[in-house]
């Protein structure tokens, strides 16, 4: 790819002489942080193989641990078993490894206050604490922040006893939102037209000791964006789309997501500067306001609206598969930014550097998934190009299998959408997996120009 990095339609390149925050626009600056040079990566998907990916391209990055990581991680990284639901499990590994920086990738340790162990055991962290992850660990807490700050989100209404369920779905529809209060890994929601299926949907929830979050529906195509934070600064990423359904058309049942794609051609030029003032900053300012600032990535899942971006929901950390399009496109360093973060020093990092064209990223996901998937076999081209890890691990004979719900991500990029696309689904072709499938339009509406934000 060329040095270049020309602004696609829809959006304003964040490699402009300024950065975001809060609408308030600053200088440049030239220095980079030194990146450590010991690093621990904490995961096991998709998501972790990328971060690992764009760490090993990093010559500053002298030794790279992934835990527990998978089989693709395995060719990259050092790898160790850990529970990352037990942070002080997490802080043991990285002490006993000399990690001079932890980072996060999935929600459970963060909710479970694995940064805080971590950073207890003096050891830079990229990564909220307990407080801050509340923002995805609990919908109702992210509720509240939206409203004390003044954030656009849909009308919700907790629900935690059944006897109240029919009176409050009345106050909604005629297209229902029904989510888990917790934590699902993109699986607790379910929008319908349907009462009934929604109702039963909502049950199923109370009935399991869950809360029941129902929220007014958003009209408008869907959007992510992910945001470096530093407790004050922000700084936004390439926006991206991710598919939740599991089936072309978004028809069948939410998945923890089947493919992604950046940037967003068809969105407004100042999208992104848009959701970082009214949204991202309103949020991370009254965070720190509460005495919990939030330092990691802060990911804002939006509805495009006639009235504007609204938030669908807050997550602590990098989302799977948006992570694997947009890291593809990252020039910068990862470990600068990282670094920058940890240290509260992201207001001095430089602007981010990205390469031109798009991104296309397709899951490759297991028979059964996403209800119970089939493991253990053998994967045959989980070596090619472009070919990231979720759910495998290696047998002892050194053959790759499967070992989990979406096993693969399949990662291309092209001088524009059509040409991502192309190239991604020839990487799928030369994948092969017993009884798997993907989605065969991941990016096609947008490549066609048929995706668009309503107009009020």
């Amino acid at each position: 790819m060329t040095p270049a990095t020309p602004a696609a339609p829809g959006l304003r390149r964040m490699s402009d002489p300024t950065h975001l925050n809060g609408g308030r626009a600053r200088p440049r600056h030239r220095k980079f942080y030194a990146a450590p040079v010991r690093i621990l990566v904490i995961g096991a998907g998709g998501r972790e193989h990328a971060i690992v990916l764009a760490l090993s391209r990093d010559p500053s990055v002298t030794a790279l641990a992934c835990a527990p990581g998978n089989a693709g991680t395995a060719a990259l990284a050092e790898s160790y078993g850990v529970d990352v639901a037990k942070p002080a499990e997490v802080a043991e590994l990285a002490r006993k490894w000399a990690a001079d920086l932890v980072v996060f990738g999935p929600e459970t340790p963060l909710v479970a206050g694995a940064a805080d162990a971590v950073r207890a055991a003096g050891i830079a962290c990229f990564g909220p604490s307990k407080a801050a992850a509340r923002i995805e660990g609990s919908k109702a807490f992210a509720k509240d922040v939206m409203l004390a700050a003044g954030v656009p989100t849909a009308h919700s209404e907790i629900v935690d006893n059944p006897a109240k369920l029919d009176a409050a779905l009345h106050r909604f529809g005629p297209t229902w939102v029904v989510k888990d209060d917790g934590l699902a890994g993109g699986k607790g929601v379910l929008v319908s037209s349907d009462f009934d299926a929604a109702r039963a949907h909502a049950l199923t929830l109370l009935d399991d000791g869950h809360p029941v979050l129902l929220e007014s529906f958003l009209d408008g195509p869907e959007a992510s964006l992910f945001c470096f934070v530093d407790g004050t600064t922000v700084v936004p990423l390439l926006p991206a789309q991710d598919f939740k359904r599991v089936g072309d058309g978004d028809h069948g049942p939410n998945t923890g997501g089947m493919g992604a794609y950046a940037p967003l051609p068809w969105a407004p030029d100042d999208l992104v500067e848009t959701v970082v003032r009214t949204v991202v900053q309103p949020t991370v300012d009254e965070l720190a306001e509460r005495g919990t600032p939030f330092s990691g990535l802060l990911y804002a899942g939006l509805a495009l609206t006639s009235t504007g971006p609204q938030v669908i929901e807050f997550n602590c950390r990098f989302g799977d598969p948006e992570t694997q399009a947009v890291l593809s496109l990252l020039r910068t360093p990862l470990a600068s930014v990282f670094d920058a973060v940890a240290r509260g020093e992201l207001a001095g990092l430089p602007p981010l550097e990205w390469e031109p064209g798009c991104a296309v990223t397709v899951v490759i996901a297991a028979e059964g998934y996403p209800g119970r998937p089939r493991v253990d076999d053998v994967i045959n081209g989980g070596d090619g190009r472009g070919v990231l890890h979720s759910g495998t691990r290696r047998r002892e004979d050194g053959a790759v299998l499967s070992a989990g719900g979406r096993v693969l991500s399949v990662v291309a990029t092209g001088d524009d959408l059509e040409s991502a696309r192309e190239e991604a689904y020839r990487r799928v072709a030369g994948v092969h997996l017993p009884g798997s499938h993907h989605r065969t339009d991941i990016a096609l509406r947008a490549a066609r120009g048929e995706v668009a934000v309503p107009t009020a």
